[in-house]
């Protein structure tokens, strides 16, 4: 099968970078979309938007590359759409709750059929080839996302705007079009680790001789059920001390060090990662290279690779980019405390998240200081240097890379970020 590939040139702020860029899984995306297609094509091709595609001859599938699907999801739709043996395209139910409540916000690559009553996206199949007259007969082939309700922890009705619980709409069959930074975050936690854990536990349920396996496993190790090395995967030349809890399901990659006290749940650890005592982590993502020293915490976070968050910051629902660094004592908070909705940017406007509670977002290579308060859905560009200063410790609005401490220095024409009035170094640098 030949393999056409469609590029989404648009940049995802604040990583200014495309999504296939980006990490989901600790991998980049275009990585991610390789492994699960090797199985199916033997040849590949890219295009620009805009470009002519030319015609094939034999069996193609054709898709856009900010996509993010799973090997379950990519096999139901190979399936269905053999099935149908025509030209076909990937389709989702209206009331497809996994769809409507988290993949169509701050999005345009899921709309609704120009004839039919589905949603649509840029995932195609031409079982004798692309040409013309294929995409003249194309028609949509409907996939449940098979979701499921899983309810994270009770929201205080006084603490969330009409929303009083923290549900999540757990597709096992996960497909996003990825064009913001929250559903890079989604891509990673609802729509990755928690639907690893419900296939998981649908199997538990369906599969005597599976449950069996990690029953006899967790005897064996003298573990608990979900301690077990059949949910826990470790990597090569890890160490792990023994008083460190690791739940799964959990996987883990090569040359990573969890120190003592460090308790992780749910999580997916890259190689050469370096865990340090008392960290807390659960349903997050730390990239290839990162290391957390003691008593960091990440709640349903991502870092990308050779990422670093100090001792004593906390990490709620957050996306960190790669070559990342938060100082000690910050604080991401998730709660929109005045009980409105809660926005971020998108393609230059403040739009709706449609999500109870969410974090912040950092690009690459930034340099943010200790003592921080960051307000919900607020993004800090690439490459800014963040100080806390006596009257900005609280980000309360989103910081461009114009506003970066950086460019307080000699040389450069930026004004530091909310530089006080009575800042004599800032003065006298300036004046430098």
């Amino acid at each position: 099968m030949i393999k056409i590939i469609v590029r989404a040139l648009e940049d995802v702020e604040p990583f200014n970078e495309p999504a296939r860029e980006l990490r989901i899984l600790d991998k980049p995306l275009w990585l991610h979309h390789g492994d699960i297609l090797a199985p199916y094509s033997h040849q590949e091709r890219e295009y620009n938007p805009g470009q002519i595609i030319g015609s094939t001859s034999e069996e193609t599938i054709l898709y856009k590359d900010n996509l993010y699907f799973d090997d379950a999801l990519f096999a139901a739709f190979m399936d269905a759409a053999k099935t149908h043996g025509g030209p076909c395209q990937i389709a989702f139910k209206k009331d497809d709750k996994a769809i409507v409540n988290h993949a169509l916000p701050l999005q345009s690559g899921i709309r609704l059929h120009k004839q039919q009553d589905v949603y649509v996206a840029d995932l195609f199949y031409f079982p004798k080839g692309y040409n013309q007259q294929a995409l003249q007969n194309l028609e949509p082939v409907v996939i449940d996302t098979l979701p499921q309700e899983v309810g994270y922890y009770h929201v205080p009705t006084y603490m969330a705007y009409e929303k009083g619980d923290l549900v999540y709409q757990v597709p096992q069959r996960p497909f996003l079009s990825i064009e913001n930074w929250v559903h890079v975050f989604l891509a990673n936690t609802a729509f990755g680790i928690f639907s690893r854990g419900a296939r998981i536990e649908l199997k538990l349920d369906n599969s005597f001789p599976f449950m069996l396996n990690i029953f006899f496993r967790s005897l064996l190790e003298r573990k608990q059920f979900i301690e077990s090395s059949a949910l826990v995967e470790v990597g090569k030349n890890c160490q792990i001390d023994p008083a460190a809890i690791v739940q799964g399901p959990t996987i883990i990659g090569d040359n990573v060090t969890i120190g003592p006290g460090a308790v992780i749940s749910a999580c997916v650890i890259g190689d050469n990662v370096n865990i340090s005592q008392g960290c807390q982590l659960t349903v997050s993502v730390v990239g290839n290279g990162s290391f957390l020293p003691f008593r960091a915490s990440l709640f349903m976070t991502t870092l990308m690779e050779n990422a670093m968050v100090a001792q004593n910051t906390c990490l709620q629902m957050c996306v960190i980019g790669r070559n990342t660094f938060i100082g000690a004592g910050n604080t991401f908070t998730d709660f929109n405390l005045l009980a409105k909705p809660i926005r971020t940017m998108h393609k230059g406007k403040l739009e709706a998240v449609e999500q109870p509670v969410i974090g912040g977002c950092v690009g690459h290579n930034c340099r943010i200081g200790s003592g921080h308060i960051v307000f919900p859905a607020r993004t800090i560009a690439s490459d800014v240097v963040l100080f806390a200063k006596e009257d900005r410790h609280i980000i309360s609005q989103n910081v461009s890379y114009q506003e970066s401490d950086h460019h307080q220095y000699p040389g450069q024409s930026h004004v530091p970020l909310y530089q006080p009035e009575n800042d004599t170094e800032s003065k006298y640098n300036a004046k430098e």
